[in-house]
This record gives structure tokens, C-alpha cells and sequence, in this order.
């Protein structure tokens, strides 16, 4: 397109006026200026037809139109298409450059398996994560998408979708016919539904009668639990194709799940758990069987501590559960508050199901299935329903290093209500029966150990506030208390207690924080400690 000279009596920096008058132009500059005007008005007609088929393509498009910064122009800042100041062919061109710049600045469409986490691997041994069992995706991370753990290969499950795909739109096509008739309440079976019934029956009676039992025999001992057992032949190949199609379903509500966050692939698998009646946010991972742990939540009965899928098996298993308490023999009752000391061997399953559950909420468990040499105890609140779970703590049978806990945990919902206090002033009263010193076993979770050094605070301030004489030893306060001599001092260095003068190291008995404990102790009464009266226990045998 020529360029065009600016008029005299214009006042526009950028633009020019459309009408060229005669008052200040002569008949040769009128001339070209006619030329240059049919030459305009064919480039502004070209231009109107793109920004009409830019229109058209763009109705559907609900967001106005974008600068080329990316925003949407203003009514004050922007230029205004209608203004006189602006020729209509270049009106048109900045649409035209404002419409593409709003299509260039779009996000791209992501692709499906790009939202795969490609450092994940799929735990059937020897299979590389390539396909999914519904066909519809590229990779797996998962037992329940993995076509080597089914005994497909890739390519087959890919042929089954689009067969499944098929009859689905066969199936729409005859629904939409049959709704084209006129239907009734009893309404008859049509042609089409006899026939098709008539097909079931009869592949259902075809059954392969060649016995694989060899074959059989050689999957299982090569593969073990690492693959699906065989199915063929064990049921009629219509209803084996059933099943696959309802593995292939499952398979991908799982896989919906997992890209919309609600499953993870590795970590903290199970986000939540319904226990009794609270619905408890989970913090670490616990090695649950792979089948519960990807569904994300969990469904606890409060008494068994059995685990389940779902909400309608776990209604079930109330109706039928007959535990009210946990197995064992109850040692200590008072009010509503009991304890019950349960055998690791004797009650193997309750034990794995409660370290399950204790790794939930803590960091350092690596113990979950070896407890028989362990015992456990179980804090219980009781009420009209039964005896609910409140924390407990675990303690080696033989300990050669004394150790009065192995592990020790406060339920999330009855956490800063003074029980963790309970369980570990607990520990150490079995402790002082047993006639030893006891201690925790190292590492002590965060949690843990900020409870046991408010635990052990407690513990000296009490014995120097009730201590009468003039000379005191770490070794009395252990003898006295069951609480070990390293956790003594150290609790009195962090409390400034401890002070060495003259080649011996003094106790300092600080008025100023009895003085704040005693206080404190007014205010909270003695709702939540332990009575020594209240315990039935000796120690058991061998010990």
C-alpha cells in the first residue's frame, strides 16, 4: 500500500483524515488522491472479509479480546475503533492484529500424558509402566492399570477398548430406537432383545472343554502373586469378557482420581481416615497393602482396628463386630480412663493393625509386623458405645538397655488434652513396680520428645517442691522417680538448675519456677493424671 502524505490542516500525529476536500488540494493531487482512495477501499474491503471470518471463529469465544500485552484493552487507555480519527482500513487492521495476538496468547492445550509423574514405576516386576489396562492411556503406575500384571501385553488392551468402544455405541444406537417407540409400563421384549438373549444362552453353555491344568500349575510357581492367576477356562468367555470390562471400569475411575489429586502415586498415599466418629487427616506414610492404600481413604473400625474400603462394608462389619475393647487384660481403671496391656503374640493382628495406624502419625515407626516381642498398652476413654482408643505405648519385653517405651502415640483428636502426660507418667509407674529406671527409646519423634521434656520439668519441680532436707543427689531423684540420670541432667541444664562452683556441681533449687508450676498445677486439678491405687498389675515373668 502507498504511503500517504499528511494534510496541512490536519491535526492527528499517527493518523489521516479519510476526505481529501478540494479547498486544499489542486486537480492533480485530487487525481492521485482518487487512485490512492480506490486503492484503500480494495484493501479495506479484503480486510473487512478476514475480520468477518475472525468473527465468526471467534463467537464462540467468551473472554474479550487481548492486547498484545495479554490484557484486556481498557475504555479509557485503549484505542477507540469508532473514533473519526482513525481510517476505517486501519480500524480494521487493528482488529485484525489485536484478534490474532488474542488466539497467539491462548495457552496451549496440554497433553493427556503430560500429566504423568515419569519417574513413578509400575511395582509388577519386569513391567516397564508402558500401556494401561482400559487402553485409553500410555502409562501406569499402578497394579490396577497394569496389563503384564493381567496377562496382557499393551497392543491387546488397546484392541479390547476399541471393541468395548464399539459396542457401547451399539448399545446408545439401540437405546435411541427403543426410546423411539412408543413405550409402556409393560412394555414387551422386541425381536433384537430375544435374539441377543438367546446369543448369552448359548455362549454361556460353550465352555472350552480342553483341560489347562499344566498350564496352571507352571503360572503360578513362576509368578507367585506378582500376576493375576489364569482365568480362562474357569467360567464361560461371555462372562470372563464381563469381568474384564469391569476391571477396565474400575481401572479408570482410578486413573480419574488420580489426575485430579485425589490418589497419589508414592508418599502419603491414604489422605484420610474415618475412625469412629471423626474423619482423621493422616500425616505420614503407612505401608498398607497397595489394593487400600491407593484409594486415599480408609474406613477403621474404632474397637478391632480392622481396615476396609468403603463406607457401606464398614456399617456391615459394626452391625456384626462384637469388640467393644481392645483384647487383653484391663490393669488400670479409673473413672472412664482404663489401660489394657495386650500380648504381641497372643494378639498378632490387633498389634499390626495398631502399628499401622500409629505410622499414620508418626515419623521415626519402622515397626509393623514384628510385635511379638513386644507389649502393648492401650488407653481407653469408655462410654455407652464401648472403650475408644485414646493412645498408647509400646514396650520390649526384654529390654537389655531399660527402655520403658519403645513407641508411644496420642490420637490426633484427643491430642493437647493432657493424655500424652498420662501414658508417659504411666510408663514410668510401671517402671517404679518393676523396681528400674527407665527411659524412651531413642529417636524421639518432635511431638515426643517435646512431651517428654515438659514431662520430665514436671517431674523434678514436684520433687523439689515437696524435698525437705539440705542435701540432694541425681541418684536419689532416678531411685525416687524411675526417670534416668541423663534425662535428669539434662532437663536441669535446659531449666538452669545444674551450676558448677568450687569443683562440685550444685542443684539450684529455683523458687521463681515452682512458684510458676504450683500455679499452673491449681488451675489444672487433677482430672487427667494417674493413681498409682488404681493399677492391678505385676510384672510378667521373665522379665
Amino acid at each position: 500500500m502507498p504511503r500517504r502524505k499528511r494534510n496541512a490542516g490536519s491535526s492527528s500525529e499517527g493518523t489521516e483524515d479519510s476526505d481529501f476536500s478540494a479547498e486544499h488540494t489542486d486537480s492533480s493531487e485530487s487525481e492521485t488522491h482518487m487512485v490512492r482512495n480506490t486503492r484503500l477501499t480494495r484493501s479495506s474491503l479484503r480486510l473487512s472479509r478476514n475480520s468477518q471470518d475472525i468473527k465468526q471463529s471467534a463467537d464462540h469465544d467468551e473472554s474479550p479480546p487481548r492486547t498484545p500485552t495479554g490484557n484486556a484493552p481498557s475504555s479509557e487507555s485503549d484505542i477507540d475503533m469508532s473514533s473519526p480519527n482513525v481510517s476505517h482500513d486501519e480500524s480494521l487492521a487493528k482488529e485484525l492484529s489485536l484478534k490474532e495476538s488474542g488466539l497467539a496468547h491462548r495457552p496451549k492445550r496440554r497433553r493427556f500424558h503430560e500429566s504423568y509423574n515419569f519417574n513413578m514405576k509400575c511395582p509388577t516386576p519386569g513391567c516397564n509402566s508402558l500401556g494401561h489396562l482400559t487402553g485409553k492411556h500410555e502409562r501406569h503406575f499402578s497394579i490396577s492399570g497394569c496389563p503384564l500384571y493381567h496377562n496382557l501385553s499393551a497392543d491387546e488392551c488397546k484392541v479390547k477398548a476399541s471393541s468395548r468402544d464399539k459396542h457401547v455405541e451399539e448399545r446408545m444406537l439401540s437405546q435411541r430406537q427403543d426410546e423411539n417407540r412408543h413405550s409402556t409400563r409393560q412394555q414387551a421384549q422386541s425381536e433384537r432383545h430375544l435374539r441377543y438373549k438367546e446369543k448369552v444362552t448359548e455362549m454361556r453353555r460353550k465352555r472350552n472343554s480342553v483341560s489347562q491344568k499344566d498350564k496352571y500349575m507352571e503360572h503360578r510357581p513362576s509368578n507367585g502373586s506378582s500376576r493375576e492367576p489364569l482365568l480362562e477356562n474357569i467360567t464361560s468367555d461371555y462372562d470372563l469378557e464381563l469381568f474384564r470390562k469391569a476391571q477396565a471400569c474400575a481401572s479408570d475411575d482410578l486413573e480419574k482420581l488420580r489426575l485430579e489429586g485425589q490418589v497419589t502415586e508414592g508418599g502419603n498415599m491414604i489422605k484420610a481416615i474415618v475412625f469412629g466418629r471423626y474423619e482423621l487427616d493422616t500425616w505420614y506414610h503407612s505401608p498398607y497393602p497397595e489394593e487400600y492404600a491407593r484409594l486415599g481413604r480408609l474406613y477403621m473400625c474404632e474397637f478391632c482396628l480392622k481396615y476396609m474400603k468403603s463406607q457401606t462394608i464398614l456399617r456391615r462389619h459394626m452391625a456384626k463386630c462384637v469388640w467393644k475393647h481392645p483384647p487383653g487384660d484391663e490393669i488400670y481403671r479409673k473413672g472412664a480412663i482404663s489401660v489394657f496391656e495386650v500380648d504381641g503374640k497372643k494378639n498378632k493382628i490387633y498389634c499390626q493393625n495398631l502399628c499401622l495406624l500409629a505410622k499414620l502419625f508418626l515419623d521415626h515407626k519402622t515397626l509393623y509386623y514384628d510385635v511379638e516381642p513386644f507389649l502393648f498398652y492401650v488407653m481407653t476413654e469408655a462410654d455407652n458405645t464401648g472403650c475408644h482408643l485414646v493412645g498408647y505405648f509400646s514396650k520390649e519385653k526384654n529390654s537389655f538397655l531399660n527402655y520403658n517405651v519403645s513407641c508411644i502415640l496420642t490420637m490426633p483428636q484427643y491430642m493437647r488434652q493432657g493424655y500424652g502426660k498420662m501414658l508417659i507418667d504411666f510408663s514410668y509407674l510401671l517402671s517404679k513396680v518393676e523396681e528400674k529406671v527407665g527411659s524412651p527409646e531413642r529417636p524421639l519423634s518432635d511431638l515426643g520428645l517435646i512431651s517428654y521434656r515438659s514431662y520430665w520439668k514436671e517431674v523434678l519441680l514436684r520433687y523439689l517442691h515437696n524435698f525437705q532436707g539440705k542435701e540432694i543427689s541425681i541418684k536419689e531423684i532416678s531411685q525416687e522417680t524411675a526417670v534416668n540420670p541423663v534425662d535428669i541432667v539434662s532437663t536441669l541444664q535446659s531449666l538452669q538448675m545444674l551450676k558448677y562452683w568450687k569443683g562440685k556441681h550444685l542443684i539450684l533449687k529455683r523458687q521463681d519456677l515452682i512458684d510458676d508450676w504450683t500455679t499452673k498445677e491449681a488451675k489444672r486439678g487433677s482430672s487427667k493424671t494417674i493413681d498409682p491405687t488404681a493399677l492391678k498389675w505385676s510384672p510378667p515373668k521373665g522379665t
